[in-house]
Order: C-alpha cells, then structure tokens, then sequence
C-alpha cells in the first residue's frame, strides 16, 4: 500500500508541476525518487522468480525485462533472460543475453557457463571450447568443465585436441563409458576402426558382462564391413545370452546374404520368440515388408510368419494384431485381416487407426451391413474424424439410403480432411445427389471433385454418363469422356460412355466406331448395357435386324433397362425410355 501512495503522490506533484501555476510547488526528493524505482525493480524481479518457478516463462522474459528498463546494470537477470531465452528455443537472444551477463561479471562461474552453452547451441563450437578451456584452468579440479571443453572441440572437428583433453581425464579417473564412447566416435569418424575397437574393448574387458558394450563393438566392424569380426563378437554375445535378438538378426542377416535361407529363418525366429525383445522393434523390423509385398511377394510368407511370432510373443498387445492384420490385409487375405483387426479393437478400442482399417476393410469386401454399424459407432466414439462419417455415407449410400449418406458425407466435409480424402467425399455426394434426383448438386459436386482431382477418369466417365442420360449439357459430357479415354484409353468401360454419349448427340457413325472399339475387349461383350447400347446404335443406322438380336443377346446376360422388352417386341428402338 505504501509504495502505490507514494507513487501517486509523485504523479500529483509532477502533474501539478507541470501546470501553469504560480503556487509553489514542492519537489520530491531524488532520494524518494530513486528508493520508489528501486522497490519498483524488486518487485518486477521477484514476480519474473516466480513466474520463471510456474513454468511461465514468457511472462517471465516479459518481467526481466521490464526490470531492465529500471536497472540495466544487473548482471543476474540478464543471465536468467540468457536460461529462459534458451528454454523458448531462441538461441541467438539467449548468447546476446548471457554475453551482457559475463561482460558485466567476468568472474562468475555460472554467468560463463551459460555462455559456453549458448555457444554450443548456435553451434559456435570454438568459442564455446574457449570459454570451458578459461573456466577448466580456473577450477582445475571439476572434470566436466575439462569433458565439455573436449565436447566442443570435437564437435567443432579439433579431433586430436579433443582425444588429448580425453585421455587426460581418463589418466585421473580410469576408463569410464563417457570417455570411451565419445573416444571411439572420434575414431570412426577419422576411419580408424582398430582404434575406436580398442576403445571398446577397454569396457568388455572391465564389465565383460554387459552386452550393450559387445554390441558396440559389433556394430563398429559392422560399419566397416567387417564381417568375421562382426559375426565373431556376435558369437561371443551369443555364448553370453543365446536369445540375444540383436545378435541373433544381425547373424540371420549373414546367413541370408550367404544365401543360407533355413539358417536364416532359423535365427530368426528364435529373435522373434524372445518375449523380452521389445515389441517395438520387432514392429519396426517387419513394418517395411509391408510395403516391400507390392513389389516382392516372396516377402509375404515371412511377414506372416514374423507377426505372427509378435503374436505369440506378445498376446495381450493390440498393436501386435493390427500389424498381422495390415499384413494379411496386403497379402489380400481380407477374412484373416478382419480377424485380428477386430482382436486389436478388443484390445484397445482407442485407436482410430485401427477402427479405420477395419471399415475399409468392410467396405473393400462389401460388407454393408458390418460397414454401417461399425461406422456409425466410430462417428459416436470419434466425432472430429473426418473418415467416420465418409464411411458411413458410403455404407448408406449402398443401401439406397441417400438423404442419410448425404448427411453424414456433408459432415465429413464440415469436418474437413485432406484433399484427396475430400476429393473421394464429393465424388460419393456427386452420385448420392445424383440417385436422389438432385441434379444441380450433383453436377456441382463432380465438379468440385474435378477442381481438387483434375485428372479423375472415373469421375470424369461417370459425370459424362449422366450428363448424357439427361440429356443435359451433351458437348460438356463429350468433353469428359474423351478426356478420360486420354486418361484410360484401353478402358472399355469409357469407350462404351464415349460412344452412349456421341449416340445422343446424333453422331450413330462415331457412336459405333468407338462401341466396336469397346466390344473388341471380352468384358465389353459380356456386358449387357454394352450390348444394349450397341443396339441402340445399330437400330438408328437401319440395321433393326441386328439390333433387336443385340438386344435380344443384351436381356440374356441380364440387362433390365426399362424398356428393353418393348424394344424386341416391337422390334423398334424407344427413345422416350432412355435410360
């Protein structure tokens, strides 16, 4: 309370004196003044103290300074603007601050270190080695002001000034793995593989136990393609723990190379079986054969195989299922895969991940009914995913169930998703509009679909195609279907629509050039619309003989256009029941 009066007071007397008065106004001490600035200070430095303990360090930049406005000579703060500076990933305000701070008390230890260390992170590795080699000559016995100056000078690629600092304190405190470990890096890095294996070699013979440093050693010859010294270490790890998984893959791994492909599963395997090899790296070895079976199929027995000793290994893990089951999924065993999707889900019901290969799953074998439900629980449980309601639009819209499927695919896209996911979105609304009779939307929303996916062939077939039914727009769907024959020239299916769509333009020549394009393929001439449409076609040019028997041949492989029957009866081709 004492200081906001006295504040206050001076604001009255300084607003007073500023006026144009000839009362005599009495001033206020520069000692008041300056006693006012000093609490003023304190107060902004303990509140920055304890914002700076809150984890509020922001707040905290801001209230240093502020102090610092008030008193730019205190050597302190600008050494804690230098650590919070460095805890908001701001590097270069971090040294300009711990500079200030030195240059203010060069003989504060803790002032240099922070320098040292703002050096280090702006990667100005010479000046920080300078700093460590100062304070290590002053504080001759503290090591690791010795062991970060040989830091700086190694990263700053002074490797013999560096291993000098090294074994100096290795002469004071014995092989220890720090030194050992940053030593040996020093010496691959020169290609000097015998020296950084002497290194190691120091802790095998201290702990010769501990296999992290066998390890080491190995995958040193390793780097150097030093394979029998590799394999000899290996060995060595083996007689040690016989189900040590490192060691058993990297000698798999020499087996296979030899072409030994039994040892090679052999070892293998065993790695696998081991429960206490971390299923996260087991998850990390197998995940590339999963893109690997596109290309290489040979890979696909040995992927099942190895997830499936995850399984084992691992039963309680969901993590484990859904791996074997993306596994099964690549190798098209869709049956296998929903198994261990829904194995994963019963596990762990968190991860949307899963719960999305399980609809697509669904929906790549058609399982409508098993789509819908699913999806329909995932739009409760994930209400923000964007693919939950795309997918139950695609379950109902297979049940003709259009205004829901529209619903939930307008959501997805109040949602949003990426683009390509989006593009699919409107693609699925274009043809739920279009079996609602919504014509303009659905018009709309193929060519949305073709702003985001200019070069969508299948959007592009199917639009033409309704386009052409209406009969709306006919030179707009000519232009969509030729580009998508450009897309896909050895697609009947497209040939068929290009030709449909130059019928209802009038063109019967063109519209039978490209249809007998289409029906030079064995699925065009299995297909009853194709049939049908050839009909059509054929029935305008006066070959009503040969149509009504291609419209008879269309009926026999199933077509059942409306109109189709009065087309043989009457032996004529009915334009008012266009499809």
């Amino acid at each position: 309370m004492r200081l906001t009066v006295i504040v206050i007071t001076i604001a009255v007397a300084l607003t007073a004196a500023g006026c144009g008065s000839n009362r005599k106004v009495a001033s206020v001490p520069a000692g008041v003044q300056q006693q006012v600035l000093e609490q003023r200070a304190d107060s902004l430095f303990f509140a920055a103290q304890r914002s700076k303990m809150l984890g509020d360090y922001k707040t905290a930049i801001t209230q240093y300074s502020d102090y610092i406005r008030l008193n730019r000579n205190n050597p302190t703060v600008y050494y804690e603007l230098s650590r919070l500076f460095m805890e908001v990933r701001n590097p270069a305000y971090s040294l300009g601050f711990a500079r200030r701070a030195v240059q203010l008390d060069t003989s504060n230890k803790w002032f240099r270190m922070a320098l040292a260390d703002a050096y280090t992170v702006n990667e100005m590795f010479d000046s920080a080695a300078v700093v460590y080699d100062q304070l290590s000559r002053q504080y001759p016995q503290d090591d690791d002001l010795l062991f970060n100056k040989g830091m700086s000078l190694s990263k700053g690629r002074h490797f013999s000034e560096a291993l000098e600092v090294f074994d100096t304190i290795e002469s004071r405190v014995g092989v220890v793995e720090d030194l050992v470990f940053q030593k040996q890096r020093i010496f691959m890095r020169l290609n000097m593989v015998d020296k950084a294996a002497a290194e190691v070699r120091k802790l095998t013979r201290q702990e010769p136990g501990e296999l992290r440093y066998w390890g080491l050693l190995a995958e040193i010859y390793d780097a150097a393609e030093r394979v029998p010294e590799a394999r000899a270490v290996y060995d060595t790890i083996l007689q040690i723990d016989p189900y040590h998984p490192r060691a058993l893959i990297a000698i798999a791994n020499y087996e296979k190379k030899n072409g030994n492909e039994p040892k090679y599963r052999a070892f293998l395997v065993k790695a696998f079986q081991n429960k206490e090899y971390n299923i996260d790296e087991k998850i990390s070895f197998v995940y590339p054969y999963l893109q690997m079976l596109e290309t290489d199929t040979t890979k696909r027995a040995e992927g099942l195989l190895l997830t499936g000793l995850i399984v084992e290994a691992h039963p309680r893990e969901a993590k484990a299922y859904a791996l074997r089951a993306d596994m099964f999924s690549q190798a098209d065993r869709p049956d296998s895969a929903l198994v261990n999707y829904k194995k994963a889900i019963a596990l762990d019901s968190t991860r949307f991940s899963v719960w999305y290969q399980l609809m697509w799953m669904y929906s790549r074998t058609e399982q409508t009914d098993s789509l819908l439900r699913v999806s329909a629980h995932v739009t409760r449980q994930f209400p923000k995913e964007f693919m939950g309601f795309y997918f139950n639009g695609l379950a109902n819209y297979f049940r003709q169930r259009y205004d829901t499927a529209i619903q939930s695919l307008n959501t997805a896209l109040a949602i949003g998703g990426e683009k390509r996911f989006v593009a699919d979105v409107y693609a699925l609304l274009g043809d739920a509009y279009h079996a609602s009779g919504l014509h303009a939307r659905s018009d709309s929303s193929y060519d949305m679909v073709l702003t985001l996916r200019p070069k969508d062939h299948i959007v592009m077939n199917n639009y033409s195609y309704y386009l052409s039914v209406r009969g709306d727009n006919l030179e707009k769907a000519e232009e969509l279907s030729r580009r998508s024959l450009e897309l896909k020239p050895e697609s009947p299916t497209y040939m068929d629509t290009y030709a449909w769509i130059l019928f209802r333009m009038g063109k019967y020549q063109q519209a039978r050039s490209w249809i007998e394009k289409a029906m030079q393929y064995p699925e065009a001439r299995q297909d009853p619309d194709v049939l049908e449409h050839y009909g059509d076609i054929l029935f305008n040019l006066n070959e009503k003989d040969k149509a009504v028997e291609y419209w008879q041949l269309a009926k026999a492989r199933g077509a059942n256009s409306q109109g189709l029957a009065r087309k043989i009866a009457e032996k004529r081709y009915i334009k008012s029941l266009d499809r």
